[in-house]
């Protein structure tokens, strides 16, 4: 069957000439169609790439969102360690404060004692700014960020202990006077007061009334509280890193073997049991089990008026 054919006259009126254009209709129906499709088609894909760029950006999103919470979470852990060496710092600053007379008296202990008591350990080092990594992106700057801090927490953890361990050393050091009255006799050579011949003094002896109280000169453990030999009622308290204080001629104990004692703590009253010609303390203090004068710690002077 043949196809169906149109004919389409264009006609100049000027020149009067006729153009004849014969086409077909399927062809025609193909270009008409076209025409008609194209710019469905080209919607269609406009659409289909709006949809696409729109699925990309929700996509980028979600990831900057996921992001966001990384450095979210990131931030908030660096304000935490940050907050936290700040307390860190404010309390180290507090415990780090000693008395100006204390600090003195410690520096008056024997070097062995200050060996042990900060343990001789090395201070933790710290890695230089020298050699930082390239900060590419906000993890790099995190991750430097932490690193930092972190190694800041463990020097000031190095530094607490120090601290930590002068304290210990401060709080051991016999540095008050342990009752009040009258130095009558300073640690070294003497004469005996029983036969005045020569003597040597191994402390100090305070006169005071009978019933005084007598207080523990540092902190400690109470290793030996009963009569022993010329001292009569005798306390002994070890300080740690060998330091060890005693209290004799006492007419009462206020603490027993094993009580802990602070600085200032009540442990006896004034006496005159052992060799005494009268109520007075003995004062000692020891390190390793060799005297030391006491004197040189006491945080005031006292007023010496003569023998025992």
């Amino acid at each position: 069957m043949p196809s169906t054919r149109y004919t389409i006259l264009l006609a100049d009126r000027q020149s009067g000439v006729v153009r004849r254009f014969t086409v077909g209709l399927r062809p025609a129906l193909i270009v008409i169609t076209s025409v008609l499709t194209l710019p469905v088609l080209v919607g269609m894909g406009a659409a289909w790439k709006a949809r696409a760029d729109v699925a990309d950006l929700f996509a980028s999103q979600a990831t900057l969102e996921l992001e966001l919470s990384s450095y979210r979470g990131a931030t908030e852990a660096l304000t935490g360690q940050i907050q936290g060496l700040q307390t860190a710092l404010d309390d180290l600053g507090g415990r780090a404060a000693l008395d100006p007379a204390l600090r003195s008296a410690m520096d008056k202990l024997p070097a062995i004692v200050k060996s042990r008591a900060m343990g001789g350990g090395s201070a933790a080092g710290s890695a230089g700014l020298a050699m930082l990594p390239s900060l590419n992106s906000p993890e790099d700057t995190f991750g430097l960020l932490r690193d930092l801090l972190q190694g800041l927490e463990t020097r000031l953890e190095s530094v607490q202990s120090g601290v930590d361990k002068r304290n210990a050393l401060a709080a051991a050091t016999p540095s008050i006077w342990p009752t009040a009255g009258w130095l009558t006799s300073a640690m070294g050579a003497r004469l005996d007061p029983f036969t005045g011949g020569a003597d040597f003094h191994p402390g100090l002896d305070i006169s005071a009334d009978r019933g005084s109280p007598v207080f523990a000169t540092a902190d400690g453990t109470v290793v030996h509280a009963s009569a022993f030999s010329d001292y009569g009622n005798l306390i002994r308290i070890d300080h740690g890193f060998g330091l060890e204080s005693r209290y004799g001629h006492l007419s009462k104990f206020d603490v027993e073997v094993g009580s802990k004692v602070k600085r200032g703590d009540l442990i006896g009253k004034v006496g005159a049991t052992g060799r005494a010609t009268g109520p007075h303390l003995h004062y000692e203090v020891r390190v390793n089990d060799r005297l030391l004068n006491p004197l040189q710690f006491l945080l005031k002077s006292a007023r010496q008026t003569g023998g025992d």
